[in-house]
This record gives structure tokens, C-alpha cells and sequence, in this order.
């Protein structure tokens, strides 16, 4: 037994004297006693709200994680002390427990939603806050629960703050909370919060946009009524800006492309449903066919992996994917820059992995453009 736990067990017995009135002489008996009393077991934790929930219950712990032989040695201890030594222990234990006393989840989400309510909280302290319930929603029961102690309307509130890195961690704790989270995802669009960061997706301060298109592709994902919501707000207009824009940062326009393929394979998953018109138009498309010929691999399969989805839809339309979007041509030199990646030791297992869904890409494209000049069907079946 470590020299913490003796010291805990021998406060412990201190106080269990104390409140008799006598010293502990039998610690098997009062060991029986407890277990009779409460019905826990020996080394069972009764623990509530992330702390012990009563002296027995520590003390039940204390003697089940302990030696015998040391049991014995800090009952012999304990039995040596004055009136006066045993009240001290007894201070010097309250002070340990409420040391060692946690708040559970749900609490220390309380305590930071009620500092956000406070006005006059510093700004460090409104930061600290929202890293906090960053962590605390990660767990898909925390977010619920921080919906329903009113905590997401706190921190939508807070996307309208003047200070962007307070705006930057609330995006970020939306985005948290909704991924994979329907219930969630409903209460976030609900608050209305999804025109703000689409807005803040234009943020000059980068890292506030990132932000927020994370929480949008969160909050939309797999979200019929999200994805609607998106595109009536324009949404696709924003995420074309940023493909288009070559001088936007790199992890913006992965964001965005990225955020497409994921609409349009919900589509593919959700054929019942009333397709988003932008997916199939032919310039939001030739802005995701563009980023093909990008430098940087990571946004070259992104895109690929879009259009992979796209050429498969219902409404896409071959020939406008090659005439307008010129996507044959876009695979053929890609094509040429992947085999001079591959000639690079440090991208060639990269690089080949990326060729392999380039030629996968290209068969869906040509199966496509050779069924529809046949008069056939205008979908193939997903690869």
C-alpha cells in the first residue's frame, strides 16, 4: 500500500474514532459492520458525482485496496492518539476530501455554462471555459446533456462575440457537440446557429474560419433538413468561393471540398430524397474537378474522392462533366503529375494510393459517358 492510502486509512479511522467517540480497535469488525450497513462490497467504489459519497464508502475502499498486515499496523496507530491528535486528523481529513472531491461531467459543464452567463468574466477566463466543454463533449451522452442544461444556446451566443478567438472555440465546441449527434445537430440548427457560421466562414482570421466550416460539415452531415437549410442560406455559393480560390489556406479549401463529397455520397445513400441542384451544376462542379491539379496530394484526393461521388449521381450529366468541366482531360494530367510523384521516395506509397482512385474515378466517368451516348440508363451502380 502506497504511503498516500496509509495516510488516507489512517485519517480515516481517525475520523471513524472520532465519531464514536472511541478509538477503532477491531478494523475486521468495523470492516463487517460497514459491508453489513451498506451492502458494498470491499473495494467496490460508492462514488457519486466523481467523489465518494460517504466516510464508509471511502473507508470500504481505503481497507479493500490495503495490506492486512499494514491494516493492522495503522489500527495499533490509531489507538496511540490523544483526544487532541485524533480532532487534528480529523481537520486534516476534511481538508483532504474536499481535495480530492470531483465534480462529475455534468458539473463542470454547469460551472463553465454559468461562467459564460457572467458578463464580467475576463476573457481568459471565457477561453477556459469554452476549452473546457471542448473536452467535455466529446462523449456523445456530454453533448447531449450540455443541450439540455441549456448550454448550446450559451455558446451560440457566443458566436457573436467581438473577440474571434472566443467565436474560433465556439464554432469548434458546436462542431464537437453535433458530430455524429443527431439530437444535437437538431437542437444547433434549431438555435439558428447555422447562418452565423457560415458567415464566419469569411473570417479574416483564418483560424475562426476553419473553425466554423468544420462546424457546419458537422451539423449538416447526414442531415436532410440540415443540407436544405445550407443550400437555401447559399452555403454552396461560399464553398465554391473557397475552391476557387487558390490563395485561400489549404486547410479551408480540404474543408470544402471534403464537405462536398460528403453531401454528395449522402445523396448517393439517400436516392429518395430530393437532390441538392448545386451538385450537378456544371460550374460548382468544374471547381472541384479544378483542385485535381493541385500541388498538394491531400486536396488531390479529396477532390477525387468528391467527384467520385458526384459523376455517380442521378442528375449528373456526362457530357456536361467533360465540356464544361473538362474532367477527362483533368484525370489524363493528373495522371502525368502523380507518376512524377511516385518518383519521389517520400510520396510514391502516397502518390500510387492516390493513382489507384484516379484510375477507379475514371472508369466511373467513362461507364458513365459510354452508357448515355448509348441511350442507356444515366446511373451506373455505386463502385
Amino acid at each position: 500500500m502506497c504511503r498516500a492510502r496509509c495516510l488516507l486509512l489512517c485519517l480515516l479511522l481517525s475520523m471513524a474514532a472520532c465519531s464514536t467517540g472511541e478509538p477503532v480497535n477491531n478494523t475486521a469488525t468495523y470492516e463487517a459492520e460497514l459491508v453489513q450497513d451498506s451492502g458494498v462490497v470491499i473495494g467496490d467504489q460508492d462514488q457519486i458525482d466523481g467523489g465518494f459519497s460517504s466516510l464508509d464508502g471511502m473507508l470500504q475502499w481505503a481497507i479493500g485496496h490495503s495490506d492486512p498486515a499494514e491494516l493492522k499496523e495503522s489500527a495499533q496507530d490509531v489507538k496511540r492518539l490523544s483526544p487532541d491528535e485524533l480532532q487534528r486528523r480529523q481537520l486534516e481529513l476534511k481538508e483532504l476530501l474536499e481535495k480530492l472531491k470531483t465534480p462529475s461531467d455534468a458539473g463542470l459543464m454547469q460551472i463553465a455554462i454559468a461562467d459564460l452567463r457572467n458578463s464580467s468574466l475576463s476573457l481568459e477566463d471565457r477561453h477556459r471555459a469554452l476549452e473546457e466543454l471542448l473536452i467535455l463533449v466529446e462523449p456523445i451522452d456530454n453533448a447531449n446533456d450540455l443541450s439540455k442544461l441549456g448550454g448550446l444556446s450559451v455558446v451560440v451566443e457566443e458566436l457573436n462575440h467581438s473577440d474571434p478567438d472566443v467565436r474560433r472555440l465556439s464554432a469548434w465546441v458546436l462542431g464537437k457537440a453535433s458530430q455524429n449527434n443527431p439530437f444535437v445537430q437538431h437542437q444547433v440548427l434549431q438555435l439558428g446557429a447555422l447562418p452565423t457560421l457560415l458567415k464566419m466562414m469569411n473570417s479574416s482570421f483564418v483560424e475562426e474560419a476553419v473553425k466554423a466550416l468544420y462546424a457546419v460539415s458537422t451539423v449538416i452531415r447526414n442531415n436532410i433538413a440540415g443540407q436544405h437549410m445550407f443550400y437555401a442560406e447559399n452555403g454552396h455559393i461560399m464553398l465554391q468561393d473557397v475552391m476557387n480560390n487558390s490563395s485561400m489556406d489549404i486547410r479551408l479549401r480540404r474543408k470544402a471540398v471534403f464537405l462536398v463529397g460528403d453531401l454528395a455520397q449522402c445523396q448517393l445513400e439517400n436516392t429518395e430524397r430530393s437532390e441538392l441542384p448545386f451538385l450537378s451544376d456544371g460550374l460548382f462542379v468544374k471547381s472541384v474537378v479544378d483542385l485535381i491539379a493541385s500541388a498538394d496530394l491531400d486536396l488531390q484526393e479529396k477532390a477525387l474522392e468528391a467527384i467520385k461521388s458526384l459523376v455517380q449521381l442521378k442528375s449528373a450529366e456526362p457530357r456536361v462533366l467533360g465540356d464544361i468541366c473538362g474532367l477527362e482531360g483533368a484525370l489524363e494530367r493528373m495522371k502525368v503529375q502523380l507518376q512524377e510523384s511516385m518518383a519521389d521516395e517520400y510520396k510514391r506509397d502516397y502518390a500510387a494510393d492516390v493513382e489507384s482512385l484516379r484510375v477507379e474515378v475514371e472508369s466511373i466517368f467513362r461507364t458513365r459517358l459510354q452508357t448515355s451516348m448509348i441511350g442507356g440508363p444515366s446511373n451506373v451502380q455505386k463502385q
